[in-house]
């Protein structure tokens, strides 16, 4: 058979569902680590604030207002000062230059103090102590000195202001002197590019023979102007011209009647002509009705009927002639109209060319004469400023002697400290818990194993191995009893749940509790009235013996090596109602051959005829081959996993062993869980389920209550 699991999962990699409940449960078995990360990081950070140095602070507050002075700069000549923002934002920059702060460590000798003294660059570090903080929508500036000492930081702050205020004014004093000595020099050059500006200019104008530009380009203009529609003019005629002697020479090509063509018909000659000729014609047939051909009247009709064609031939000819003519005139006149256009384009051209020319230099001229009266300007308001000594920064509060430390900062530290502690310790718990894959609750078992899952074992207590393997027969009251009965009803309600009646249980690795749960499933499965057997069907390291003291070398390891015919002699009767048990008796030399025998096909048939239940103990499924034998033999397996031991991938090599082998896997039981110690925190609510139910189990307390043992049966 195979398997079904109880829902569609993606395969092993499938990601459970995370809940708050989860994140929990990880802080709780985490607890103690995340308590000791957390004392830990608190305590360095005790030591921390214990051994830093106590950092004081000095603030002075200086006021930049706009700057009184016009400061020019020759480079940049049309430039009217630094009034902006930008002029703020340069003394910001300017209180942390070098050079005033050198200035100040000589000063103060702070190159002597051990926080510099072995430093490799003493004004670097001392920079790193000075803040300079503008107050937003203001002039305001506060200069901020941090130092151990706090005389010093008060001495420093002021000083540094002082120093500042002193430098700028000394640049204010000498900077227009120096601008105004530039200006001078700037505006003999400039006077001198005005005069040569001017008479190349004037030469131009003269060797062009330019007198009115204005005027001169209006003639020129008219005249192109005239010359153009002249020519567009001319060049219709011609065009039309030309097109009626095609059409006239088209028609005498194709030998078509000349008078189809609009200037021969409306010819008043052509007319004429044609006038004459229909009344010949008419005459004509008026005679040839009374005379005949030959007749003198008709002959001479005749001939003048011909020469009045012959007329109007030659009368549409010559009008063709003409229309031939006249269209070579007007192209004729046409060309020397287009050549008088190109004349006055030229003409048009040059005048351009002068005038930009002109421009050119008027512009020049122009500039370098606004340029030097500009030159001229700023000469007189440097020649004002210089004469002025206004200062625009001043000092609004000096600075204090500081008296509380704002280094370390305890309680911000401690805080800071308090919430790494908890975040670093938080982490490392879900670390590890993230790293933890074994198997450890039912979602592990459905999402990861894709099983289904049976029922929780609570950890039982004692050492005791009969304490242990008869726990639902000595303290059927307690919770451990009542996962056992939970594991009954989950394989009695498993799908084809009443057709298994052979079961073999298995596990990972040795020591998961499989023992220990085959015992206790038979012992549930006997309370219900089922008669249920129990064999030993581990033949390397057997344990059902111990569980029910029972010593016999006779058991199924005998059988199967056909030293005993009947399983009558092996079968033990025990002390609880309806479980009987088989013992694997002397340990074999060779259990892989014996348990794949036919002895123990016939043994499982017969033991399944005689019960209503068989329970294998079998071996692990990572050791041996056995369990796989065995559980091939049966109705499906049960298999066991202890708490928190396996990890996932283990557990699931396992599981894939017996399902390739197309052995039915009822589920999974969680084995040897502390739902009152270390697992609680997991399992809390299936705990106190099991307390509250556990007083309905009413039990007759016997402390000399005899340990049970097994007989054999007769």
């Amino acid at each position: 058979m195979q398997n079904e699991p109880m829902r569609p999962a993606a395969g092993p990699q499938a990601e459970e569902v995370v809940n708050l409940r989860h994140y929990w449960h990880v802080i709780l078995a985490r607890r103690w680590l995340m308590l000791a990360t957390f004392v830990t990081i608190m305590a360095m950070v005790a030591v921390y604030l214990f051994k830093a140095e106590r950092i004081y602070a000095a603030t002075t507050r200086l006021q930049i207002d706009r700057d009184p002075g016009n400061a020019l700069n020759i480079s940049d000549i049309y430039t009217l000062g630094a009034e902006s923002q930008e002029y703020l934002q340069t003394q910001y920059k300017n209180l942390q230059t070098r050079a005033l702060l050198h200035m100040v460590m000589q000063e103060l000798k702070l190159q002597e103090h051990s926080r510099y003294k072995l430093r490799m660059d003493p004004v670097a570090a001392f920079r790193s102590d000075v803040t300079i903080s503008p107050i937003r929508l203001s002039r305001l500036v506060d200069i901020k000195v941090e130092f151990p000492d706090p005389q010093m930081a008060m001495d420093a702050a002021n000083l540094i202001a002082n120093t500042f205020i002193k430098q700028d004014l000394d640049v204010k004093i000498a900077k227009p002197l120096e601008y105004f000595n530039s200006l001078q020099t700037e505006a003999t050059k400039m006077a001198a590019k005005v005069s040569e500006a001017e008479q190349k200019l004037l030469k131009y104008q003269r060797d062009a023979e330019l007198g009115s530009l204005d005027e001169s380009q209006n003639m020129v203009l008219q005249a192109l102007k005239q010359a153009r529609t002249d020519y567009d003019k001319a060049r219709s005629e011609a065009s039309s011209a030309e097109r009626i002697a095609q059409e006239a020479q088209r028609i005498l090509d194709e030998g078509k009647p000349i008078e189809t063509l609009p200037q021969v018909a409306d010819s008043k000659v052509i007319q004429d002509i044609k006038v004459k000729l229909a009344t010949a014609e008419s005459e004509l047939g008026k005679l040839l009705q009374r005379y005949k051909e030959r007749y003198v009247a008709v002959v001479e009709t005749r001939k003048q009927i011909e020469e009045y064609r012959t007329a109007l031939q030659k009368e549409a000819a010559n009008i063709v002639q003409t229309l031939k003519n006249q269209g070579k005139i007007t192209r004729a006149t046409a060309d020397s109209l287009g050549l008088e256009l190109k004349k006055q384009e030229k003409a048009s051209f040059d005048l351009a060319e002068k005038k930009v020319q002109y421009l050119a230099l008027e512009r020049t001229a122009k500039t370098f004469t606004t340029a030097y009266n500009m030159v001229l300007t700023k000469v007189q308001e440097t020649e004002l400023v210089s004469k002025s000594k206004t200062q625009n920064i001043r000092v609004v509060d000096a600075a204090i002697k500081p008296i509380r430390p704002v280094r370390p900062m305890v309680t911000l530290t401690l805080v800071i400290g308090a919430f790494m502690g908890l975040l670093a310790s938080m982490g490392l718990a879900f670390t590890i818990d993230y790293l933890d894959d074994s198997v450890k609750s039912q979602e592990d078992v459905e999402i990861y194993l894709r099983l289904n899952f049976l029922g929780y074992v609570p950890n039982i207590k004692t050492t005791s191995v009969i304490e242990r393997d008869l726990q639902a027969h000595l303290h059927p009251q307690s919770s451990s009893a009542e996962g056992f009965r939970t594991l009954r009803a989950a394989v009695s309600l498993t799908r084809g749940g009443d057709k298994l009646h052979a079961i073999a249980v298995t596990s990972t690795i040795p020591s998961e509790g499989k023992s220990l749960t085959a015992s206790n499933l038979a012992i549930v499965l006997a309370q219900t009235g089922l008669k249920t057997l129990l064999v030993d069907a581990d033949l390397r390291r057997p344990s059902v013996h111990k569980s029910f003291q029972l010593q016999s070398p006779v058991g199924l390891a005998a059988y199967l090596q056909e030293r005993v015919n009947s399983v009558d002699e092996f079968i033990h009767s025990t002390e609880v109602p309806n479980l009987d048990v088989v013992c694997c008796g002397a340990v074999p030399q060779t259990p892989s051959e014996l348990v794949g025998s036919k002895r123990m096909v016939q043994f499982i048939d017969e033991v399944k005829k005689r019960y209503d239940r068989v329970i294998m103990d079998c071996p692990p499924v990572s050791a041996v081959s056995d369990p796989l034998i065995i559980s091939a033999m049966v109705d499906g397996v049960v298999f066991v996993t202890k708490f928190n031991k396996i990890r996932r991938e283990h557990a699931r090599r396992s599981v894939q062993r017996l399902e390739d082998a197309g052995i039915h896997i009822i589920g999974l039981v969680l084995n040897d869980i502390d739902f009152e110690g270390r697992d609680s925190y997991y399992y809390s609510y299936y705990y106190y389920q099991n307390r509250y139910y556990a007083s309905h189990y009413q039990t007759k307390a016997d402390p000399d209550e005899k340990k049970p043992a097994g007989t054999a049966k007769s």
